[in-house]
């Protein structure tokens, strides 16, 4: 019986088993509704249509560990998407790896633009970036001038994403294993977590708090400039609305992830799951026969579902910490 209780601390007073079980029954109860559902080349879309949304979530865990948050990100993407296609589409670039540098670069300096007038100007996050998120998309529609590319116009670039590929996969498991090194054993990332949970103590201890800041804005604008040329290749065309209100997605993501909204906790592995589960639920309402209509209440409840799990096993964890002390 102690084996057992101790087993059930130990699932309970970690997030990252517990979104493991939460997937664990997600995939058995959508399997048993559509046995073909866990097929390798199912799996394998699901990673691919949604690769943009992992991605993209590992930035928005470096600017929420800083206790910020970031709702530009598809319009940053939707405007590094449109220059990439047209920059195809007018015969101006077509090499594959430069094309990927053009738009992380974009996508870069309109991270490190939300990230100054954040630390420098002090702006509120959410004000700041729900700005840009009407000035980057609204820069898409100018620059396409009511045009977009098509599939023609992208046709040896998209090689790169379409199905069956390797292009999406290899980015994804280099940015994750990168970004599992970086926030647990550099300086950088015990930095990012130090602002997020106590800013002042951090500036105290030597830490540059806004530089900090501006980097992590930088580092998820990057991404999402990233992601808007997958997107190009992925899905073999640029138009100015592509992505659009998909931010809500990455941001659930990181939630049901276990990071905080408050800043300071959460992690690479949490986020990975939070992203898998909303890919995993997208990929199954249709599957399992859900009314397009109730597809968005039932993700809802579902992501409430894990939230909740989510702040009991963070109850758990403090309170087992309280105790090792009082001990």
């Amino acid at each position: 019986m102690k084996n057992k209780n101790s087993l059930l601390k130990k699932i309970t007073g970690s997030r990252e088993a517990s979104l493991v079980i939460v997937l664990v029954v997600l995939l058995v109860v959508i399997s048993i509704m559509s046995p073909s559902f866990l097929s390798p080349t199912n799996i394998g879309q699901i990673f691919r249509n949604n690769a943009l949304t992992l991605l993209m979530a590992l930035g928005m865990l470096c600017v929420m560990l800083t206790s910020g948050i970031d709702i530009s990100i598809t319009s940053t993407l939707a405007f590094t998407g449109m220059t990439i296609g047209l920059l195809q589409k007018y015969d101006v670039i077509h090499n594959t790896l430069l094309l990927f540098v053009i738009g992380t670069l974009i996508g870069l300096i309109c991270g490190t633009i939300n990230g100054l007038i954040i630390a420098k100007g002090k702006v509120a996050p959410i004000i700041c970036t729900m700005g840009f998120m009407y000035v980057w998309r609204g820069m898409a529609y100018v620059i396409s001038n009511n045009n977009w590319a098509s599939g023609a116009d992208v046709a040896g670039f998209s090689d790169f994403g379409k199905d069956g590929s390797v292009g999406p996969y290899i980015i994804l498991t280099v940015a994750y294993i990168v970004f599992f090194i970086v926030m647990k054993w550099t300086k950088f990332g015990r930095s990012i977590y130090a602002v997020g949970s106590n800013a002042e103590a951090a500036r105290i201890s030597g830490i540059n708090v806004d530089r900090t800041i501006i980097s992590a804005y930088s580092i998820m604008g990057m991404l999402a400039g990233l992601a808007g040329v997958l997107s190009v290749s992925i899905y073999a065309s640029a138009q100015p609305n592509m992505q659009y209100g998909k931010e809500m997605d990455v941001i659930a993501a990181c939630v049901i992830g276990g990071v905080s909204m408050s800043g300071g906790r959460g992690s690479v592995v949490g986020t990975f799951l939070g992203a898998v589960i909303i890919a995993v639920i997208a990929k199954a309402l249709p599957l399992v026969g859900i009314d397009a209509i109730a597809q968005n209440l039932v993700k809802g409840a579902i992501i409430l579902f894990v939230v909740v799990l989510n702040v009991i096993t963070q109850r758990t964890m403090d309170k087992q910490a309280l105790m090792r002390r009082e001990m």
